[in-house]
């Protein structure tokens, strides 16, 4: 499945728009990560492409039919969408959270029913979260969130995975935990869309890299390609030095030789 945003122009004015001519397309079994400061247009970019907003130019397709023609229902069948972390205003269990991602596919006033539940329990099984299942999600940390968030919107049995920062404010361990399901996740073939603030995570889990800045595409390929310490000083105002580990990675994701992490200098 070919995910495609042609000419995109986002924003909430047609005035003022945040971002213009975003072009970009993942295929099944991508990941490509879009890098860019804060307050560029990356949530902006995300609702626009999910129809929460209404896309001011240009065309998101799904094997190039215009998901703009969709239901809602429609989209949330192909596309899941996970936010940062969130705190929901009512102790759910973290059953109900994830049977939340069943919900295109009921009716009006309609309860999950069997074949609802078998899909969350697959779900559970798939992530190794079983011993959450028990748990309130408002008892979890913040890595065991975000993969319940991630099992709500596989239970949507989604191709596409769309994730606003996926480990914002997560320690290590979870960050991890998160990322490494990720790219699990694109082995089994789903095309993932994921914003992140640290370029380690795109040397490390994905194919592609987009860069944004100034209401545009700065720079986009390969992470190996377009993450240099020229680009990271433009983005993000910062002298960074880029190293070579020498450490061969568990999982060559970009096809490098070994594994690069960013220093920054100042």
């Amino acid at each position: 499945m070919l995910f495609a945003l042609k000419n995109g122009v986002c924003g909430y004015s047609a005035d003022k728009p945040v971002l213009r001519n975003i072009n970009f397309q993942v295929a099944a079994g991508e990941v490509l990560c879009i890098l860019g400061a804060n307050g560029v247009g990356k949530s902006t970019l995300f609702k626009s492409m999910l129809g929460l907003i209404r896309m001011l130019g240009g065309s998101v397709t799904v094997d190039g039919a215009d998901i703009s023609q969709w239901s809602r229902a429609e989209i949330a069948r192909t596309i899941g969408y996970i936010p940062q972390a969130n705190n929901p205003p009512f102790s759910y269990s973290v059953l109900d959270v994830i049977l939340m991602g069943r919900t295109a596919y009921l009716g009006m006033f309609a309860s999950p029913q069997k074949e609802d539940e078998r899909i969350a329990e697959g779900v559970v099984e798939q992530l190794n979260i079983a011993r959450l299942i028990d748990k309130r999600y408002q008892e979890l940390s913040g890595g065991e969130r975000q993969l319940v968030l991630i099992a709500r919107a596989l239970a949507q049995l989604p191709k596409i995975l769309i994730m606003d920062e996926p480990t914002a404010a997560l320690d290590f361990g979870n960050q991890q935990m998160v990322l490494n399901q990720i790219y699990r996740l694109s082995e089994k073939g789903l095309s993932i869309i994921m914003a992140s603030h640290f370029p380690d995570h795109a040397f490390l889990y994905s194919h592609k890299a987009l860069l944004l800045k100034d209401g545009g595409i700065y720079s986009t390929g390969s992470p190996n390609q377009v993450i240099t310490e020229h680009s990271l000083r433009d983005l993000y105002a910062v002298e960074t030095k880029i190293i070579n580990t020498g450490i061969l990675p568990r999982s060559a994701v970009t096809g490098s030789t070994d594994i690069k992490v960013c220093v920054p200098l100042s």
